[in-house]
């Protein structure tokens, strides 16, 4: 019992705070229990640990919230290049239609035909040529106008030596396919873009010589093989009458011509009409 009361008289046992002011005013003391200080000390201690404690863990929630958002980021970032490749690749099988010819080209021989383009070497340079990918897209993401984008008009004044359709192969003596037309004139001679459109092929391709191809839109490309010297490359838009290259002889050619083909959804069709603007 002693000893109890000599505790309860020990926490009751007032200590004094001294204020001095860093002034003219008077220092001032107060005179408090010492279990109350006690107390205000142990409660101020806990105070800096949960304080600390939330702090930390809002540390922590905003370092998540961070990462998470940067996930979300790059997640997103993914999913938007898959679908932009999953597009590309159906917006190319369309635009250059892979494929769709080989039924009218089945019984069209290789390097061997002069007399048209080779479709299977020309297809693969064409995949090659990924620097007008994009302006491609975005001429043909445009609403053109149907006259500017359509064949028309002779690519140079010239003879037509061959017409489009079945002929004797003037090498092999059989009936082939011919799926454009050529146009007899000199050497050098000025060729134009017949139509309004972006460059998709511009480079030499095996038995076709130096080839510029022009894409129109709307399923409409335009061909021009056997080069001298094309003055185009890929991804430039041109217009109707625009320069794009000197007629020659280049590739498997029996003669300075330039052979010109016009394709409609990628399959070959008679460009005759389109020479004098009845397409």
């Amino acid at each position: 019992m002693y000893k109890l009361r000599l505790f309860l008289k020990k926490i009751h046992t007032p200590i004094t705070i001294m204020l001095v002011p860093h002034s003219r005013f008077s220092s001032r003391s107060i005179r408090i229990p010492l279990f109350a200080a006690a107390t205000f000390c142990a409660l101020a201690c806990m105070g800096a640990v949960f304080t600390a404690s939330l702090t930390v863990q809002a540390l922590d929630y905003y370092r998540m919230k961070r990462e998470y958002a940067q996930m979300t980021w790059h997640f997103n970032e993914m999913e938007s290049t898959m679908a932009s490749l999953k597009q590309s690749e159906s917006q190319f099988r369309k635009l250059f239609s892979l494929g769709s010819r080989k039924e009218v080209l089945k019984n069209m021989g290789n390097s061997t035909d002069e007399g048209s383009i080779d479709v299977e070497a020309l297809k693969k340079e064409i995949q090659s040529s990924v620097a007008a990918v994009d302006e491609i897209k975005k001429y043909l993401a445009k609403e053109q106008d149907s006259f500017r984008i359509t064949p028309s008009g002779w690519p140079a004044r010239g003879r037509i030596s061959s017409g489009f359709g079945m002929r004797e192969h003037p090498s092999l003596g059989v009936r082939k396919l011919h799926t454009g037309i050529d146009i007899t004139m000199p050497v050098g001679t000025p060729l134009h873009a017949t139509a309004d459109g972006v460059v998709s092929f511009a480079d030499r391709s095996g038995g076709n010589g130096n080839i510029v191809v022009i894409e129109h839109g709307h399923g409409l490309t335009s061909v021009y093989a056997h080069n001298s010297k094309n003055l185009v490359k890929p991804g430039q838009a041109v217009k109707r009458g625009d320069l794009i290259a000197y007629s020659g002889s280049t590739g498997l050619s029996t003669g300075p011509h330039v052979h010109y083909e016009v394709w409609r959804n990628g399959q070959s069709i008679n460009p005759s009409p389109f020479l004098e603007g009845k397409s």
